[in-house]
């Protein structure tokens, strides 16, 4: 086969012909098999290099994933170009609008659950003034809190902005780095939604109005819009509902403390919130430390200023009665569960549908009124001025708060006692202590499991073995009971035995338990030590009722709640979630709900049983009697009543000895029948349920043998199990006829007719014992609490040599005497 003939027009080349006579259009190319030419090579040169360079350019592997510098460069450039077109677009766009809602805000409407209306808050209360007639030092203090480069920086600072708004996408929180500048515009133009619209609104205003505007026009303006708490709008307001004065009288001090106030107005309010004075006071030095550096104090001005107390709360008269009390606890609980800040809610306009039940708040008041309040009379007896009272009552399912009564009038006096922290919980602790041991399957220090029928040693001012800190108590009426269980230790309330039982324990282990059982951490003196058991910690009534709750539920902690709806504008505001928790075992609420209904039916608490409903309660006396509890519950309500002795002109905490025409007031007294009344009004609708309780291994079996009690002058760091030998001594209120003794818990009460052979089974509760001749004929009737018992020969006659397995059980001191 012959080769293709050549295309038209291209010449053959003649191997013999050279270069150089080759005829015109003759190809150039050398030859296959020609010698190359010098400008063969460097063409060849060029090509290679061209093809290197071109290879090594071309990235392989995972550098084919990553951008050039090439490409990053331009997308910088463009999203610069993005970033200034819209921020260009932004500032033409946006402009300084009229001023806002907050400028005339609007009530807020709390309503009882059913729908009705409880109270309306929200009368602004504000008084413009010129930035001359505030005073310079005044001025000054705000701006070292608030903003101390204010006067030299731009009107916003954009990396704040861009911190504040990344925390709220993320939901990390609320945080301000806002400039004055930008403060006012929130203020004045705006709102206090955290949104990220609304920040770059504050944004683009800001930067025009630090265009338009002076500093000092800016700074008259937040002086004047700003919400200082107490309904006060403008430091004007503020320093007349904190100092009673006009805001040229205010002394650098004060000033310093209403600029402290901008931070938190309701946490920092050192007279509503005693219990932040610590964090209001550390800001204040802060506000005052900030002055100095920015030398607009001397240092010798800073050591001589003292904080300056504010004057009492004048509230409106629109909150009177309870309803303040209830708007101010309301207000506290959406706040502290950052559902809308105080500053948000001051603005208004919020439908706040509360878990007050209107039935039960009505049915809280009439019982502190008939039982306590009726009875006052100030004007003949001086010790009544000093009483106080505060109660909540709980739903323990739900967690929600049906009913609160904080004090005789919102408008008279303002501190909430449902709500304060500076009373002592007494022997209302003293749950929490068996609980813990059930929980932590603790034994005592001769390695015998705590249960309620554990025998301890009962008598008055008996040292606590196994602790490091030396600890003796007194029991109340310094009575020694010898050995007792623990179920009579809490009837009685016996001091020396909880003491004892709270090392055995371990302190640390009971705090825990009692945190989570529904006591805040941070409550004052919550001090994990053996007088940790009587109740030495300030928790609020709500806290002790939140923690009481606990137990009523069979261990299962629901957070608890006022507010069962907010709205705003046909907008529903999102509520914190309260997802129920087994705070303790069943068997550790169980078992000590079981010896609190024994507190109700046989010790300190049976005024209780006036209310038709088996309950489970514990009584609780505070030091100097300064205070008294009733913490009581059925199965479906759990509340807490307590009184207090409060100096109505001073405010210091007084005892109630004499109040009420009484030497001295217990909790088994009026608490106790004002929570019978109420309990009583509050479930009339409702039949008595029996509690349902699922008790701990050996909670029904008898006493265990008593231990030997070690000797008192053994060192506090004895080791468990290291008991020397010792009988206790006897006890010393008592002769022994009769009664508890007689016919009361020995012959026909606990031990022959008692709990034992006549008593709870045969002849105790029914026939013999609490009946017959127990509690009737020969216990607390006839033999026991009103010939033989504690009338005749109970307590008086009787009391103390009675005895229970070997043990001296039975001792009970005079009614007074008593928790």
């Amino acid at each position: 086969m012959s080769d293709p003939s050549p295309p038209p027009g291209w010449t053959p080349r003649d191997p013999d012909t050279p270069d150089g006579q080759r005829p015109p259009g003759a190809d150039a190319s050398p030859q296959p098999g020609a010698p190359p030419t010098a400008k063969d090579a460097k063409r060849a040169e060029k090509e290679r290099a061209k093809a290197a360079k071109k290879a090594k350019r071309k990235r392989t592997g995972w550098r084919r994933l990553l951008p050039t510098w090439r490409m990053v460069l331009g997308a910088c450039l463009m999203l610069a170009l993005l970033i200034g077109g819209a921020l260009v677009a932004g500032y033409l766009l946006v402009h300084i609008p009229p001023a806002n809602a907050a400028a005339t805000a609007q009530s807020n409407v709390y309503l009882y659950t059913d729908g009705t209306q409880l109270a309306r808050d929200g009368e602004v209360n504000r008084v413009n003034v010129q930035l001359s007639q505030i005073p310079r030092t005044a001025q000054e203090a705000v701006l070292a809190a608030e903003d101390r480069d204010f006067h030299s920086e731009r009107a916003v600072d954009p990396a704040a902005m861009l911190r504040a708004a990344w925390n709220t996408a993320t939901g990390k929180g609320t945080q301000s780095g806002s400039t004055i500048t930008q403060q006012y515009v929130k203020n004045y133009y705006l709102g206090q939604e955290q949104t990220i619209k609304r920040k770059v609104k504050e944004f683009f205003i800001a930067i025009k109005l630090g265009r338009e505007k002076s500093k000092n026009y800016i700074l008259e303006g937040y002086l004047n819009t700003s919400y200082f708490g107490r309904n006060a709008y403008g430091i004007q307001a503020a320093a007349q509902a904190y100092y009673g004065k006009d805001v040229g009288k205010l002394t650098t001090a004060e000033g310093a403390y209403l600029a402290t106030l901008l931070n938190s107005p309701s946490a920092f309010d050192v007279v509503a919130h005693p219990q932040g004075r610590g964090r209001a006071l550390a800001r204040w030095n802060y506000v005052l430390d900030g002055m100095v550096k920015k030398g607009w104090m001397t240092p010798a001005e800073r050591s001589s200023t003292r904080f300056p107390e504010p004057g009492k709360v004048r509230p409106a008269a629109g909150l009177s009665g309870q309803r303040g009390y209830l708007v101010e606890a309301i207000k506290d609980y959406i706040a502290g569960n950052k559902i809308l800040d105080d500053k948000t809610l001051a603005e208004g306009g919020y439908r706040i549908t509360t878990t007050i039940d209107k039935t039960r708040q009505t049915a809280m008041v009439d019982a502190v009124n008939d039982k306590m309040v009726s009875k006052l009379d100030p004007q003949t007896r001086k010790a009544d001025r000093v009483v106080r009272t505060g109660a909540v009552s709980i739903d323990p399912a739900t967690g929600k708060v049906v009913a609160m009564y904080g004090g005789i009038d919102y408008t008279k006096q303002f501190i909430n006692n449902a709500t304060r922290h500076d009373y002592q919980v007494a022997s209302t602790f003293k749950p929490f202590v068996f609980a813990s041991a059930v929980q932590n399957d603790s034994r005592t220090q001769d390695g015998r499991t705590i249960t309620p029928f554990t025998i301890y040693n009962g008598d008055n001012k008996r040292r606590v073995v196994g602790s490091r800190i030396p600890y003796a108590p007194e029991n109340e009426g310094q009575v020694s009971y010898g050995n007792i269980t623990v179920n009579t230790a809490t009837d009685l309330s016996v001091n020396s035995v909880f003491a004892q039982m709270v090392v055995d324990v371990g302190t640390d282990k009971v705090k825990q338990t009692a945190i989570a059982l529904g006591i805040p951490e941070n409550t004052p003196n919550f001090d994990a030590g053996p007088a940790m058991a009587l109740g030495t910690m300030q928790a609020s009534v709500l806290d002790m009722t939140q923690a009481y709750a606990t137990l009523a539920d069979h261990g299962r902690r629901t957070p608890h709640t006022f507010v069962e709806k907010i709205t705003k504008a046909g907008d529903t505001i999102p509520l914190p979630s309260r997802d129920p928790s087994q705070a303790v075992s069943r068997e550790a609420a169980d078992t000590t709900t079981s010896m609190l209904v024994s507190v109700v039916d046989n010790g300190t608490g049976t005024a209780a049983l006036a209310a038709g409903h088996p309950a489970a309660g514990k009584t609780g006396t505070g030091e100097l009697d300064r205070s008294a509890w009733f913490a009581a519950y059925t199965p479906n309500l759990v509340t807490v009543v307590s009184m207090m002795g409060q100096d109505p002109d001073t405010g210091s905490l007084e005892s109630l000895y004499g109040a009420l025409g009484e030497a001295r007031i217990g909790g088994g007294g009026y608490p106790a029948r004002i929570w019978a009344q109420y309990t009583k009004t509050a479930l009339a609708d409702t039949d008595p349920v029996d509690f349902d309780l699922e008790l701990m291994p050996g909670a029904n079996r008898p006493p265990q043998p008593p231990p030997v009690d070690p000797d008192p002058s053994q060192s506090e760091e004895e080791t468990p199990g290291d008991r020397p030998s010792g009988r206790p001594g006897r006890p010393t209120r008592s002769p022994s006829t009769g009664g508890q003794t007689n016919g009361g818990q020995t012959t026909d009460g606990q031990t022959n007719g008692g709990q034992t052979d006549g008593g709870q089974n045969t002849g105790g509760q029914t026939t013999g014992g609490q009946t017959t001749g127990g509690q009737t004929d020969g216990g607390q009737t006839d033999g026991g609490q009103n010939t033989g018992g504690q009338t005749d020969g109970g307590a008086t006659t009787g009391a103390t040599t009675g005895t229970q397995g070997g043990t001296t059980e039975g001792l009970r001191p005079p009614a007074d005497l008593l928790e």
